[in-house]
């Protein structure tokens, strides 16, 4: 046998040999990376047993939330039922907490959901059509953004929390939603028209231009997809944020107001009991913090997971 006929026999399984590459998607490699992430994927499982309490309040509540009973003021740790003790006017804290947990996510997916629409759709307007648009559009942002978000959420919920919005009275959910919607608007909105500014001008936009599309259309579907990668890094941060600032203006008395419990709520009535019932604002100061933890550090595994120059090992 000939040292041609030796090679060309062997050539095929020399080739079944080699190692084979497989290639993956972007969102195939993010989910990769997500998936031995092991600090994300814990605290991504806190989120979720925290939104099943909330979820499922009625449930995990022992009592009535909102129900008085003064043979019960001030009752220590397990006292009757009682895990948490007692308020003031003999309520469950426990069952206060449980549901202020269910208040205060509420408040923040919806005033996270207020910010993404409106801050999406002001920044997609403002950096495309330019001109009058962003002429309008762009000192509006910058006057919202010149306020502390506390100082302005305080003076809007407490002219609304008087007159509400419409038909929406001002002891609704949805006052301190869409107050902390509005002064949000800027962090996301900004951000986003920087971007369109930018992806305007790029070579897919004039052939989308060139083949007879419109300005709406170019927009959701060329360069919104674009800045998608923008808008999922900063939901985690927004809804964090929303979070906290619906216990700034609740702690206040700007949100939510009586007899509604949020975690704002409850740390403002419980501090003057600090001495004699802990639990009162200490357990839901501690949900509070941990919330905001959580969602931090889920926002910064997903921004990790996302960025494609990140050293984050990926198994196949």
């Amino acid at each position: 046998m000939t040292d041609a006929t030796l090679h060309v026999s062997l050539q095929p399984d020399a080739e079944e040999r080699l190692p084979r590459t497989v290639a993956r998607g972007y969102w195939r490699t993010v989910g990769g990376r997500l998936r031995y992430d092991y600090v994300t994927l814990f605290f991504i499982l806190v989120i979720a047993l925290i939104a099943l309490a909330a979820i499922f309040a009625p449930v995990v509540a022992p009592f009535d939330p909102n129900k008085s009973a003064m043979l019960y003021r001030l009752k220590p740790v397990g006292y009757k039922g009682f895990l948490l003790g007692t308020d003031e006017l003999g309520r469950d804290i426990f069952s206060r907490v449980i549901f202020g947990t269910r208040t205060s996510l509420l408040i923040g997916a919806v005033a996270t959901a207020v910010i993404m629409i409106l801050g999406t759709l002001v920044g997609l307007l403002a950096g495309y059509f330019r001109g009058v648009v962003d002429f309008i559009l762009r000192p509006l942002m910058e006057l919202i953004w010149s306020f502390p978000v506390v100082i302005l959420g305080v003076a809007l919920g407490t002219a609304l929390a008087i007159g509400g919005i419409g038909p929406v009275k001002g002891n609704s959910l949805y006052i301190p939603a869409f107050i902390i919607g509005v002064v949000y608007v800027p962090y996301l909105g900004k951000p986003i028209r920087g971007e369109v500014l930018r992806l305007r001008e790029q070579d897919f936009i004039d052939a989308a231009r060139v083949q007879g599309m419109g300005p709406w259309r170019i927009m959701f579907s060329e360069i919104l997809p674009n800045v998608s990668t923008t808008i999922i890094v900063f939901l985690p941060l927004i809804l964090a944020n929303s979070i906290l600032l619906e216990a700034y203006l609740s702690f206040l008395g700007a949100g939510v107001q009586a007899p509604n419990a949020s975690w704002g709520t409850l740390i403002s009535d419980g501090l003057s009991y600090i001495q004699t019932t802990p639990t009162y604002s200490l357990i839901p100061g501690a949900m509070l913090v941990l919330t905001v933890l959580s969602v931090n550090v889920v926002g910064d595994g997903v921004r990790d997971a996302l960025d494609p120059r990140a050293q984050v090992r990926v198994r196949n």
